[in-house]
């Protein structure tokens, strides 16, 4: 009579395990939020490119992402503090030259240090190091990220001004670790823009085609950038700010306007990066981050 009695234990058991969140995808931008004492803005972009350190989003991850989409860590997709959810981006590992194309669906990383956050399947593509911030450059994709708010709830009205895209020079990789033969080497046609109408927005589907392009490796050197002012001597007072990590001032030119923008580095590490970067959130100066250049 135990055998049956244990069944039917494990039967109740089950029966009353609460069902997970059920996924609801949607639009989100949301209003200004603190993380990490730094305030971040969300705003709607439509081009974009910035660099900087990426990382691997945590084992313990909601069942949902920001936007109520299914959190997959085999997924294509990334975490980014300000970006419209879901967008459409490039993300290329400069350490590795390899790059592929996510899904933003998520916000992070709520670590002012770090540019963005990616599945452990998109850091495994990459080529990341297991532990290691990886030096990476993000690029907007502005057509596909229309293309992913359509006919989600609450999408606004994103214009897009897109320019035809230049020829691009590719060549596809072995399938990386965990890709069966014939995944990963080719996008799917409702990934990739049309050549006869480069303006057009190509659709873009829910779960993004692995696809891994290999380019040149180019690591870069790791520098605090802090903010650019169009007086000299303002950029000179927030120096002073910071003279023990010896901050320089590089002068340009915007049209007609000429810039001042303060920047710490080169730095030796990423250990050393997060340092100055402390020292400068510190020190009240919220827009200071990392990049690579």
């Amino acid at each position: 009579m135990r055998a049956p009695l244990v069944l039917a234990g494990l039967a109740l058991l089950f029966g009353c395990a609460k069902p997970g969140p059920t996924p609801t995808p949607h639009y989100v931008l949301g209003a200004p939020y603190r993380a990490s004492g730094v305030w971040y803005y969300p705003a709607e972009r439509t081009e974009l490119v910035e660099t900087g350190l990426a990382t691997i989003l945590p084992p313990n991850h909601a069942p949902l992402t920001t936007n109520g989409e299914t959190y997959d860590p085999g997924a294509m997709a990334a975490a980014h503090p300000t970006l419209q959810l879901p967008a459409i981006a490039r993300i290329t590992d400069l350490e590795t030259g390899r790059s592929v194309v996510v899904r933003i669906n998520d916000r992070g990383t709520g670590d002012p240090r770090r540019l963005v956050q990616v599945t452990p399947r998109v850091a495994t593509l990459l080529g990341m190091r297991e532990g290691q911030p990886a030096q990476v450059r993000l690029e907007l994709l502005g057509a596909e990220s229309r293309a992913a708010v359509e006919g989600l709830a609450g999408a606004p009205s994103l214009p897009v001004a897109a320019a035809p895209r230049g020829t691009v020079q590719q060549a596809d990789l072995p399938p990386p670790p965990g890709v069966r033969e014939g995944r990963g080497r080719v996008a799917s046609a409702a990934a990739m823009p049309s050549a006869a109408d480069p303006t057009a927005a190509p659709a873009v589907a829910m779960r993004l085609t692995e696809q891994v392009t290999q380019g040149p490796v180019q690591p870069g050197r790791l520098w605090v950038r802090l903010d650019t002012f169009e007086e000299y001597q303002y950029a000179a007072i927030q120096r002073a700010k910071l003279i023990g990590l010896r901050p320089s001032i590089v002068s340009s030119r915007v049209g007609r306007t000429r810039q001042f923008r303060v920047q710490i580095g080169p730095l030796a590490s990423v250990p050393e990066a997060d340092a100055a970067l402390d020292q400068a959130l510190a020190a009240g100066i919220p827009d200071a981050r990392i990049v690579v250049e």
